[in-house]
């Protein structure tokens, strides 16, 4: 990457970026924050500079005539000046009204309209294609119908069509956003402006600034190109406080006079005894809508964020001319990256009417999406992923904005609404759904980027995502004799997510339909919003390690690392019929409750002994407790079948040996009980296509670092992990070329009998990977490997994948003795191929 251009290495800001970063957002150190269009950060002396405040002023209810309710209505005042003099806005045409975000304020003008002409049914409403979820909603309320603008030059003709129109009295709103919090288009503010010279009295306009203002100036100083409403919020300017404004033209504040509802500080007096009457304040607009008692703290806080911005970055001009210059370098290295044979990397989304160039036609966001040498999509959530272990902080989905990511997908309504039917939920992982992409990859710069994350985020890209050259399919493997595969070690994981129970070798393990005896029947919800906690967000849980004792009939759990020598432990009884626990000062107090696992409802027993929850909740520090699967009770069903994944289907690019081959990842289309598991019965994977792995990750690795990232096999949280005798080759017909290893031979296997018994298993598909094989399982740190090697050797159809799903065959009849639905560690594995 070539060093920044001499503008920016002057700097636009009185401090070095890089510096500034140092001293005030230490936490910046090692991750590339690249979501400012979410929200910016909070520079470490805001923070301080509040907490000062607080200590050395006494700050009381603004509703009262103390002194310390004088000092906080006193400064409320002046801040909401202060906030106005920060737009240019003038106070005697203008007020504030602070609200807890934009949404909010959207809301308040929505419903102030909606009873705003007793004579007619509510008011009119048209918006931008490219508005935020928060104005589409707004069409709701709107009963006298409402049009959605899907281009500029819809706008345009409305506009002239309006003006021409002046017998048409019904209220009228028109909403758009000043920035495109999908492509970070700006766009133009003189609508509000020829809307007003129409001279309507009924017509209104709301500006959705927050996208904007967050690294550009907004200048209200002249009324006659300005919005009526204009909405923003305050954390995406400075980080902190999560506050909002509505601003409000006060010759269009009468829209407010209908409104019904009132709450404390709203009015001067209240009869509820006999006539029921109650007088409204009238004394500014603000007084009219801020319902309650303020967030008096949070209006406060602002001070310190106007004082601080200021000191740290001059103007909004300045950051605008930041932002823009690393912007239009990102975009310019995005747009020039190709793959070896010239197809390009990234599928920008722009508009013709905007270039990275102009700060007035374009801040600084870059949405696009990937697509490999071969012209297939990368999903947006494994890129997500990838970019999360590499330390690198990005959005990705619709961006909270339908109509632009429907536009610029090329999604018709009828096209999303088969994906809603198909499963597509927002956040969810459906990334490819006919043939198109769902969602976007959004990148966005703030006050405080830097030269560097522009320069992480394209080696990021160009290490995982530009094909150096064609793609090599190496020689097919050459499956060998039937007695080479054995089962190295069984794992039983009884509280999902949590730490493994290690099969005893020479113990005998039932096997059932739903998978190894005992295997995810319990789980941990919490207790707040009922879903079950996984790894992936609470990586301690990998510090939770269970204990089966078969012989006292107890799970028995004990917390901490392998030195922990705290020796806490929690007993609970196997027994489903059992209602005590074993532990003495514990009953097995329990519920039914539904839960979300692995986005199913489901429906679990929870034990409610306040004893249980405590042992969970103080290891892990967030309010949890235990719950069970109710036995008879599953509903779920393997996912691991092509149907539940289309990406799993055939495909014609395969790579035996070292990406799984695609012909061999879709299975066998069958139903599968699982009780808690996320995909399947059974995971599997081989210790020689660990040994591979570590291979690779060894050699992707920087010499001279002296840091081993090898991992265990552990990470990947198998049930049955399967070795190779390779000493086979001395006793039956093996080839003498055999006699190695042979990593990732079981992407070829379609079936497998272990045992003496020739338990059968079928293979349901390959699994698919995320950031959670990071985690060691034995201190829970986590790491970039093996992810990120994995996303350059085992890649296909944009998602990452290692092992192998199982479940008990078919002809494994279900009144087989025990011993025939056993495997045991040491078992020989005989597969079978394609």
């Amino acid at each position: 990457m070539e060093d920044p251009p001499s503008d920016y290495a002057r700097g636009y800001y009185d401090e070095a970026v890089e510096q500034l970063r140092e001293r005030e957002y230490p936490l910046l150190k090692d991750v590339t924050y690249l979501d400012h269009a979410g929200t910016t950060l909070y520079a470490k002396c805001l923070i301080e500079s509040f907490s000062r405040d607080l200590t050395s002023n006494l700050f009381g209810n603004p509703h009262s005539a103390s002194a310390s309710s004088q000092l906080t209505t006193s400064r409320v005042d002046d801040i909401r000046l202060r906030v106005l003099r920060f737009f240019n806005a003038d106070p005697d045409v203008y007020d504030l009204v602070f609200v807890a975000n934009a949404t909010a304020g959207i809301k308040l003008v929505a419903d102030a309209l909606r009873d705003y002409d007793e004579r007619r049914s509510g008011f009119w409403y048209g918006y931008h294609v490219e508005s935020h979820t928060s104005l589409v909603g707004v069409r709701e309320v709107a009963d006298a119908g409402n049009k959605c603008f899907v281009t500029d030059d819809e706008v345009e003709k409305w506009i002239s069509e309006f003006a021409a129109s002046p017998k048409d009295e019904t209220p009228k709103l028109f909403a758009y956003p000043a920035q495109s919090n999908m492509t970070g288009r700006r766009l133009p503010l003189r609508w509000c402006r020829e809307i007003r010279q129409a001279g309507r009295k009924k017509c209104f306009t709301l500006l959705d600034a927050a996208g904007l203002v967050s690294t550009a100036p907004l200048d209200l100083s002249d009324p006659g190109l300005t919005p009526d409403f204009v909405v923003l919020s305050f954390y995406k300017i400075f980080g902190f406080p999560d506050l909002g404004a509505l601003i409000v033209r006060k010759d269009s504040g009468h829209i407010f006079s209908r409104r019904r509802y009132f709450g404390g500080g709203t009015v001067d007096m209240v009869i509820t005894l006999g006539t029921q009457w109650h007088a409204k304040k009238e004394t500014s607009i603000h007084d009219q809508l801020e319902d309650g008692t303020l967030p008096f703290l949070n209006v406060i806080a602002l001070d310190s964020a106007l004082e601080v911005h200021k000191r740290l970055y001059g103007s909004m001009a300045n950051i605008s001319n930041h932002t823009g210059l690393l912007a239009n370098e990102l975009f310019e290295r995005l747009s020039s990256l190709k793959h070896y044979n010239g197809s390009p990397v990234c599928q920008l989304y722009t508009s013709p009417s905007s270039s990275y160039t102009d700060r007035s036609t374009q801040g600084p966001i870059i949405a696009f999406n990937l697509r490999d040498s071969r012209g297939n999509w990368v999903g947006k959530s494994e890129v997500e992923k990838l970019a999360s272990v590499k330390g690198i902080h990005l959005r990705s989905g619709t961006l909270c904005n339908p109509g632009g990511a429907a536009s610029h997908l090329g999604l018709d309504g009828a096209e999303m609404l088969q994906n809603f039917r198909a499963g597509q939920r927002c956040g969810d992982e459906h990334d490819i759904m006919q043939g198109k992409p769902t969602g976007a990859l959004r990148v966005s710069f703030g006050a405080m980027s830097s030269w560097r994350d522009v320069t992480t985020f394209i080696n990021f890209i160009e290490e995982f995502y530009v094909d150096k050259g064609p793609v090599i399919t190496p020689a097919p493997l050459n499956p060998t004799a039937n007695s080479r595969f054995y089962v190295e070690s069984l794992c039983v994981y009884p509280i999902k997510s949590c730490g493994s129970f290690k099969v005893p070798q020479g113990m005998p393990w039932q096997v059932n339909r739903e998978g190894l005896a005992w295997d995810r029947e319990w789980c941990l919800i919490h207790q707040g919003t009922g879903v079950a906690l996984s790894q992936k967000r609470y990586p301690r849980m990998a510090l939770i390690r269970p204990y089966i004792d078969l012989d006292r009939g107890v799970l028995r759990v004990t917390c901490g690392g392998s030195s922990s020598t705290d020796g806490r432990h929690l007993e609970i009884s196997l027994a489903r019929d059992d209602p005590e626990l074993v532990s003495a000062e514990m009953c097995q107090n329990s519920m039914q409750k539904s839960s979300t696992v692995c986005g199913d409802r489901v429906i679990v027993q929870v034990y409610s002994s306040p004893a249980v929850s405590t042992f969970f909740s103080d290891f892990l520090g967030i309010p949890c407790t235990l719950a069970r699967l109710p036995p008879q009770t599953s509903t779920r069903y393997s996912k691991a079948h092509p149907e539940a994944c289309p990406a799993r289907k055939k495909s014609n690019n395969s790579m035996p040996g070292s990406f799984p081959d695609a012909t061999h990842l879709s299975g066998k289309p069958q139903q599968n009980p699982i009780l808690l598991s996320n995909e399947s019965p059974i995971l599997l994977i081989s210790r020689s296509s660990v040994n591979r792995l570590n291979e690779s990750i060894k050699a992707n690795s920087k010499t001279g670092t002296g840091i081993n990232k090898a991992v265990a096999a552990d990470v990947f949280r198998a049930n049955i992990i399967i070795a190779e005798n390779l000493s086979a080759s001395a006793t039956t017909a093996v080839p003498r070329e055999a006699s190695s290893e042979q990593p990732y031979i079981e992407d070829s296997w379609t079936s497998l009998r272990i045992g003496p018994h020739g338990l059968g298993f079928d293979v349901l598909g390959s699994c698919q990977r995320c950031q959670m094989v990071c985690i060691d399982q034995m201190t829970a740190v986590r790491h970039e490997e093996p992810f990120a090697t994995l996303a350059k050797t085992r890649r296909i159809g944009g998602k990452v994948f290692f092992g192998r799903h199982i479940g008990l065959s078919s002809s494994a009849g279900d009144n087989d003795d025990s011993d025939g639905r056993s495997i045991c560690v040491g078992d020989a594995v005989v597969p079978s191929y394609d």
